[in-house]
């Protein structure tokens, strides 16, 4: 009968629509059914078809192809079925009328589908024409702000909106003989001007060339807000830069440190340990860097990147589950890290002869990084203090990490120094100056010892009072002038999940290297140089050190307990003494006496963990909620993303351990204030989500 599909999708159906006429006429004519049933049939189709042409707005060839289609179609069968079907008259007509109409339906087709593209063309051309006139009137608005504002008549050539709709960049080229810096030195007015938001700021920077500007407007203060560090731990790489935070627009500032050092400047409260694991977390993700870290305030930086190994080859009697700390060395010691540094000038002087021939080969005279042949990343807790201090002993380790800074670039050793203070005694030394082109600045809004022009010398506009946030501040790199960013938050939880995650993507010391450190560089995680790392592995809820270790000390001496070191035995248990045999017959006594032995347990095993002493009520009390407090635990882990409520733990808690909604509320607040679980929702509808399945960790 008709056609009845959609013109634009190059309706094939002309033969089929033929063959059907053909076979309805002829069982019509067969069975004798009324010729002007077909002719009704095919009216309401033209009818149904003109009402759904006209909704779908097609052209006025669409509606007469349809409505001609059925019709013509339906004509023809009544006519067959009154005169015959099967005559070569009927047979002839039905092929002419098929090939009529398909050669029609083509035709439609191809004109919709052009009607459609000119639709959609007219539509663009009027989302730019509202998009470009909307940048007309904004670069005529800045245009005559910079004009009235620093006197500088510009003209603009391109506005560029920020993909995060964070603020937008204009392009625009300078009068004569002017800088950037012209209009750079007025930022603070020019945002003033343009009532920015707190936070927002106007920054120019040099174009395309020494004629053209880049005026980076923010309209959303990305700084004030918390953001948390990004749940991707993919593999990185020091030749393609490692991230370090976000702009103000959003995007992220790459660093490039295969041949700069870096200065972190950040006075206390800043946010500075915060960004430390920042770039502690970007060096684990690198497949081509090892991380040393000095901290001569207790070793504080890289602990939380040793202790997730620490606790996993305790866990499983010391078989580290392949588990490696997310840093390669730690020092929190004068003499360890002095070891640490004469390690490091061993292996670059012996690098720059056993390479030699490799470096011929690749035509450079850069070792070429690579995950065979690592770089080696030394980052120095406050290592701008150790460099200004008078000390004797300091000023030998500021000798040794100047020796790296100076003689190693070339070989792959390279660092990263902390400051409390931008401040002249701190940036004295020329060879920080002159080697850490890298730099940021956490301001955390203090003023006092935070000269912006000491520590990026040139650059016009910075203010702290734009960066008053904590984890926010300045940073500037060979690559990019210095500008606002923000550090992303990075939580213990999340450091433990990174160290796991990143821990297969760890290179090992290339050959050359690990002979000429020697020993020093081998025992590196030796019992003697270690045990006080397993001081750090202790429980908060019953005070009882973990990883076999006592109230006394540690119930092993054999350090950090991996895959590669594990040649220390474990002493053995000492057998029972007669004081032992007589405090077993004096408790005995008291339990038949007081009735203070519990009866045995449903849920205890033979290896449950009892504490030592008299097993009075007090004791069983406390082992019985740390049972239902584990027990809850487990149930907001399994809950998932859906989290889930006080009351529903509680009723799962009651019947095995008579827990109360109110006690188990007392825990969700506790862990919700220590990261382990997150709130969400107000009042009935508040529910607790485990941090392992929340975004960002």
């Amino acid at each position: 009968m008709g056609l009845g599909g959609r013109s634009r999708t190059r309706d094939r159906r002309p033969l089929s629509a033929t063959t059907g006429a053909l076979a309805l006429a002829t069982t019509g004519a067969a069975t004798g059914m009324p010729p002007s049933w077909a002719l009704a049939v095919g009216a309401a189709g033209a009818i149904g078809h003109t009402v759904s042409t006209l909704r779908e707005r097609l052209s006025a060839r669409t509606l007469t192809l349809r409505a001609s289609s059925w019709l013509l179609g339906a004509g023809w069968t009544t006519w067959a079925m009154a005169t015959g079907p099967l005559t070569w008259t009927a047979i002839g007509s039905l092929a002419v009328l098929g090939v009529g109409i398909g050669t029609a339906a083509r035709s439609t087709a191809l004109f919709e589908d052009a009607r459609e593209l000119e639709l959609i063309a007219i539509a663009d051309r009027q989302v730019d024409a509202a998009i470009q006139a909307e940048r007309r009137t904004l670069a005529a608005e800045w245009v005559e702000r910079v004009q009235r504002v620093c006197g500088v008549t510009v003209t603009v050539l391109a506005i560029e909106k920020w993909p995060t709709a964070t603020g937008f960049t204009i392009d625009a080229e300078l009068p004569g003989a002017t800088t950037y810096d012209q209009i750079a030195k007025d930022s603070a007015r020019l945002s003033a001007d343009a009532r920015l938001p707190h936070g927002c700021t106007v920054a120019a920077t040099p174009g395309i060339h020494q004629g053209r500007v880049l005026i980076d407007v923010s309209t959303v203060n990305v700084l004030e807000g918390e953001v948390g560090y990004p749940a991707d731990y993919s593999p990185l790489s020091i030749n393609t830069g490692i991230p370090w935070g976000i702009r103000s627009d959003g995007r992220e500032v790459p660093v490039f440190l295969r041949e700069q050092c870096a200065l972190v400047v950040g006075p206390t409260g800043s946010g500075k340990t915060n960004f430390s694991h920042t770039v502690l977390a970007g060096f684990a993700r690198a497949t081509d860097v090892l991380t040393w870290v000095i901290d001569l305030n207790a070793g504080s930086a890289g602990l939380p990147w040793v202790r997730p190994a620490l606790a996993a080859s305790g866990a499983d009697g010391g078989s580290g589950q392949g588990t490696r700390p997310g840093i390669d060395w730690l020092a929190a010691t004068y003499d360890e890290a002095m070891l640490m540094l004469e390690t490091a000038v061993k292996v670059g002087k012996h690098r720059k002869v056993a390479y030699q021939d490799l470096m011929a080969r690749a035509n450079t005279d850069l070792l070429p990084v690579s995950a065979q042949i690592p770089q080696i990343m030394i980052v120095v807790d406050e290592g701008a203090e150790i460099l200004a201090s008078n000390d004797p002993a300091m000023r030998k380790l500021a000798a040794k990490i100047l020796e790296v800074i100076r003689l190693l670039r070339s070989m792959g050793l390279r660092t990263v120094l902390t400051a409390l203070g931008a401040t002249g005694s701190v940036l004295g030394n020329l060879m920080i100056r002159r080697e850490a082109k890298a730099r940021v600045c956490l301001t955390g809004g203090e003023v006092e010892g935070m000269d912006l022009s000491k520590i990026f010398p040139g650059a016009r506009g910075l203010r702290v009072d734009q960066a008053p946030y904590k984890g926010a501040g300045f940073i500037g790199t060979p690559e990019s002038a210095p500008a606002l960013f923000k550090s992303w938050r990075i939580k213990p939880h999340q450091i433990a999940d990174i160290v796991t995650a990143t821990s297969p993507l760890h290179p090992r010391l290339d050959e050359p290297s690990a002979k000429a450190a020697g020993p020093d560089y081998a025992r590196r995680w030796d019992a003697a140089r270690t045990a006080w790392m397993h001081d750090t592995l202790t429980t908060k809820t019953d005070h009882r050190p973990v990883n076999g270790t006592t109230a006394e000390g540690p119930a092993r001496s054999g350090g950090l307990n991996l895959s590669a070191l594990r040649d220390t035995p474990t002493p053995a248990t000492p057998a029972p003494t007669d004081e032992d045999a007589l405090a077993a017959e004096f408790m005995a006594q008291i339990d038949a006496q007081f009735g203070t032995t519990p009866e045995p347990s449903p849920r205890s095993g033979p290896d449950e963990e009892r504490p030592a002493g008299l097993n009075l009520s007090a004791f069983r009390i406390e082992r019985e909620d740390n049972e239902a407090r584990q027990a809850a635990l487990a149930l907001l882990l399994a809950a998932g993303p859906e989290g889930t409520g006080a009351s529903a733990i509680a009723r799962a808690l009651t019947d095995a351990h008579g827990t109360t909604r109110q006690t188990v509320v007392g825990w969700l607040k506790t862990w919700t204030e220590e990261g382990i679980a997150v709130r969400v929702g107000t009042g009935t509808k508040t529910r607790y989500v485990h941090h392992r399945h929340t975004p960002g960790t």
